[in-house]
């Protein structure tokens, strides 16, 4: 698995949770980005992701992801 597949995977996942059909994640993408991304959704995202990938993040990890680039990061090393 690569990057630009867990981002295209996770594009799915933010329009499902957002009901949006016009986002577009890249590594750079914050939730100051991204209208309804707030910390309710936040949390949903990261369930979502979780299954879809079949990764857990601690609370550890989830304060350390700034960006969806944190969090493509995070899964290529628990899925590695």
């Amino acid at each position: 698995m690569d990057t630009q597949t867990i981002l295209n995977e996770m594009s799915l996942i933010f329009r499902e949770v957002l009901k949006r059909e016009n986002i577009v994640l890249d590594n750079e993408t914050t939730a100051q980005n991204v209208e309804g991304w707030d910390s309710l959704t936040n949390m949903q995202l990261i369930n979502k992701i979780e299954k879809k990938f079949n990764v857990r993040f601690t609370f550890r990890d989830i304060v350390k992801l700034k960006n969806v680039g944190d969090i493509c990061h995070a899964i290529l090393t628990k899925t590695n």
